[in-house]
């Protein structure tokens, strides 16, 4: 079977940039931890992405540990993953791309 492409679109980058910085306030370290579970989820990502379907086509995965969700969009023609953002998960997404938008 072959793999997806995972493509991590520039809010999602900063989602994630985000909340390393955060995290690495708290504890040295998490940061890293933090990393290190988004890069499993995009290898699960690569190898199954047909997660749940929440909302006009936009598929979640949970970051385990962490209260994340990441946000994203499967293209089964080209085969690829468009990870548009990483969520924590007591924001509404409706907020979240409605803030995006007014930035």
């Amino acid at each position: 079977m072959k793999k997806f492409e995972v493509v991590l679109e520039p809010d999602a980058v900063l989602d994630i940039q985000d909340a390393i910085d955060y995290y690495d306030t708290k504890v040295l370290g998490l940061g890293a931890k933090f990393l290190n579970k988004i890069e499993s989820c995009i290898q699960t990502l690569q190898k199954n992405p047909f997660f749940q379907i929440r909302y006009e086509m936009v598929r979640c995965l949970p970051v385990s540990c962490f209260p994340f969700m990441l946000h994203y969009t499967v293209d089964e023609q080209l085969q690829t993953v468009n990870i548009r953002a990483v969520i924590h998960t007591s924001l509404n997404p409706d907020e979240y791309w409605l803030l995006e938008r007014e930035d």
